[in-house]
């Protein structure tokens, strides 16, 4: 099996192992993922992973593919649980402004452009979680997170094309799930330090 191929696996075989203990989270109510980040992010990662396979991601672009069908599931479970409704005003805006972004990958032919404008739109995706796991730290997990940078980096080794348009998600993605996680760790030593005094 070429390497491509292995490490390929291995990026689909991790989003898998990350997965599962989140969804057992959901059902047991000790993750409350909100439903606005997961809507934007399963979208925006299915997209994505139709404009790699356009810019000759190949193997590589797989992981996106699985991970997207899995995101769609989890942000219906959110919906469905109603895990995390403390929606804000600020997490509308996000949302809006991510939905309001996704047609415009629509009107690119280009699909390094589409990416640009995805990775944008998944990146705001960001914003309603980050506000969440600020406010309560311990609503979030940290392995999950931690996994799914590491996914990401296989991802980025796996791709058979090299360019923006196939690099761009990945990295990004990874990038904001390590602050992600840097603010959780934070937050949760401030309330630790907040809660003995």
């Amino acid at each position: 099996m070429p390497i491509k191929e292995i490490l390929s696996t291995a990026a689909i075989a991790l989003t898998l192992i990350a997965f599962y203990p989140y969804v057992r989270g959901i059902l047991q109510n000790t993750i409350k993922p909100h439903v606005f980040s997961w809507v934007i992010w399963g979208v925006t990662t299915f997209v994505v992973f139709f404009a790699q396979l356009a810019a000759d991601g190949g193997v590589g672009a797989w992981p996106i593919g699985v991970s997207g069908s899995i995101t769609l599931f989890i942000a219906f479970m959110a919906f469905v649980k109603r895990a995390d409704t403390a929606i804000t005003r600020t997490d509308w805006w996000f949302f809006i402004a991510a939905m309001s972004a996704l047609p415009l990958w629509y009107f690119t032919s280009d699909p390094t452009w589409a990416v640009i404008v995805l990775t944008v739109v998944d990146l705001l995706g960001f914003g309603p979680t980050l506000r969440k796991a600020h406010a309560d730290p311990h609503s979030e997990s940290l392995t999950f997170f931690g996994m799914f940078a590491a996914r990401n980096s296989l991802v980025v080794m796996a791709l058979e094309s090299y360019s923006l348009a196939t690099v761009l998600f990945p990295a990004a993605v990874a990038a904001a799930c390590v602050l992600l996680m840097g603010m959780i760790v934070l937050r949760r030593r401030v309330v630790i330090a907040v809660g003995t005094d």
